[in-house]
Formats: structure tokens, C-alpha cells, sequence
């Protein structure tokens, strides 16, 4: 059990909350590396050297997808961030947790792996419960502009659909084979071309250039065309494999 010193984690409704995340039963077996691809296309699109799936559960944090954090499965909830994001409904971000450390969290832990930067959107479920959180990390402090916690806030919707997805999908194996290696086909796709686009950038003198705000701008849209074919592409899945399933 989480100690009573952090009961602020603890928000009121958590029993529904943890119902609502055990039905999703994301909680066993291994990753699906469509997750570990989607925190790897996050930690590019956002420049940042961490990111992470968390589903936070009753006395620790699980990370479903993880980039960044080689090694670590989970963390105890008071160590964790996350734990603070599923609290709210808008993004979560700490620009300088050096000069400006989460008071609800065990700040050792974060000293510990030396988190400079935090910003989690909480993953709501259809009916309102925050199961976990999408979020990047960095150990330098860095700024988070509006444009990005949309972007965040998109991506956050993007494993919600998944994980909609990856529910409609367990009746049906070979469905399942076949559509995520569609969703994964189209992640590596969207990573090769940024990839490109920031290899290209390097190449300008100064990030000030006109060339370098057009690849940035480049780079902005691709990340709102990945977003939203993903989604696309996703609810599509869902709706064509329900009425399979029931």
C-alpha cells in the first residue's frame, strides 16, 4: 500500500479508477512493441530522451510503453509523476524540477534519475477515469508551449484507441497480428520521415534560418498528420472489428 505521507496521490474515486484500468487487462504479459514504437515516436517528435506509457495502479506505476528507461518496468506510486497527472484532466509539466521539484512525489527518486523536466497527459477512459498517463521527460529543464501540450494531449488519444483497439482485438488473434502490423508499419513510416527532416535541419547554420523554420514547420505538420491518421486509422479498426466480436 502507497504510505499515508502521500495520501494526496490518492484521489477519491480510485477504486473505480483501478476497475476501470484492470478491464482493459494491460496489467500482464508483455509489451506490445506497437507501444514501445509509439513512446519512441513521442521521445522524437518532442526531442526529449524519455518517454513513457504509465498505467498507474493501486501501489506502483507500470510503464506499458517505454523509451528511454532501459531496464525499468515499474516504479513505487509515490516515486512517480504520473501519479500526479492522473489527478487532473489537462496536461501536467514541470519545466525545472531542479529549481522546482513536485512536492507530492518522492523528489529522491527524481533526483535519482536526474528528471529535469516532466509533462504527462493523463489517459482518460470513455467514461472519465484517468488510467495512467502519456509523458516526456528530460534531465535538462526546458519550456512546453501550448502547441505542444496539444500535441501531448493528441498522443494521449492515440493510446487510448489503442488500447481500445488492442481490447476489441483479443477475440480475434490473427486480426489482431494484422492490424498492428499496419499501425506499426505506419509509426516506422512517420519516424523515418522526421528523421529525415531533422537530419536536413542540422545542415542550416543557425536554427534562425528560413530553411531551418521551414523544416521545423515541416516537421510540426508531419506531427499533426501522424496524430490524426493514426486516429483515423485506428477507429476505423475498431468500428470494422466490433460487430465481429459481438
Amino acid at each position: 500500500m502507497i504510505p499515508d505521507s502521500y495520501a494526496a496521490l490518492i484521489p477519491t474515486n480510485d477504486p473505480q479508477r483501478l476497475a476501470a484500468l484492470r478491464a482493459y487487462n494491460l496489467l500482464s504479459g508483455p509489451n506490445d512493441p506497437v507501444f514501445d514504437e509509439l513512446v519512441r515516436l513521442t521521445a522524437v517528435l518532442f526531442g526529449v530522451p524519455i518517454a513513457l506509457i504509465s498505467l498507474v495502479e493501486e501501489d506502483h506505476v507500470a510503464f506499458r510503453g517505454n523509451y528511454g528507461l532501459d531496464g525499468i518496468t515499474q516504479v513505487a506510486r509515490q516515486d512517480s509523476i504520473c501519479s500526479v497527472a492522473v489527478l487532473h484532466e489537462h496536461t501536467t509539466v514541470f519545466e525545472n524540477l531542479h529549481a522546482d521539484p513536485c512536492l507530492l512525489t518522492n523528489q529522491a527518486a527524481a533526483r535519482q534519475l536526474n528528471l529535469g523536466f516532466y509533462a504527462g497527459h493523463p489517459l482518460h477512459t470513455a467514461e472519465g477515469y484517468n488510467i495512467g498517463a502519456l509523458c516526456v521527460i528530460g534531465h535538462q529543464a526546458r519550456a512546453m508551449s501550448a502547441v505542444e501540450r496539444q500535441r501531448l494531449a493528441a498522443l494521449a488519444d492515440v493510446v487510448m484507441q489503442l488500447f481500445e483497439l488492442r481490447a476489441t482485438l483479443q477475440q480475434q488473434p490473427e486480426a489482431a497480428r494484422a492490424m498492428w502490423r499496419a499501425v506499426y508499419a505506419h509509426i516506422e513510416t512517420s519516424l523515418a520521415r522526421i528523421d529525415t527532416l531533422r537530419e536536413l535541419g542540422k545542415w542550416e547554420v543557425s536554427p534562425q534560418t528560413p530553411e531551418a523554420h521551414s523544416y521545423q514547420q515541416s516537421i510540426d505538420d508531419e506531427l499533426w498528420m501522424i496524430t490524426h491518421a493514426l486516429i483515423t486509422q485506428i477507429k476505423a479498426a475498431i468500428a470494422q472489428l466490433k460487430p465481429a466480436a459481438e
